[in-house]
């Protein structure tokens, strides 16, 4: 099946959002990678994650894509605020 690979990645990116964490001494937020692998590839192209490939099961977020992923998840998934 054909699909916009674009909008994918932002959805991906959004949902990379909500699982993030920050280790003790670690620099930056990770995130689980359980999503596509030409996916995470695509966002590790655009500067946006770290290097999916390894035994890691999680990727490191850039200050970018971190930024970028809140934007997508609150435009996307946020609740209108009253």
């Amino acid at each position: 099946m054909k699909y916009n690979e674009e909008k994918v990645d932002e959805m991906t990116l959004a949902l990379l959002y909500l699982v993030t964490w920050r280790s003790k001494g670690e620099d930056g937020e990770r995130a689980w990678k359980g999503f596509a692998w030409e996916t995470m590839d695509r966002l590790h192209q655009k500067g946006w994650i770290s290097d999916p490939k390894g035994k890691a099961k999680s990727v490191v977020m850039s200050k970018k894509g971190l930024k970028k992923a809140e934007e997508l998840f609150r435009r996307h998934f946020g609740l209108a605020e009253e």
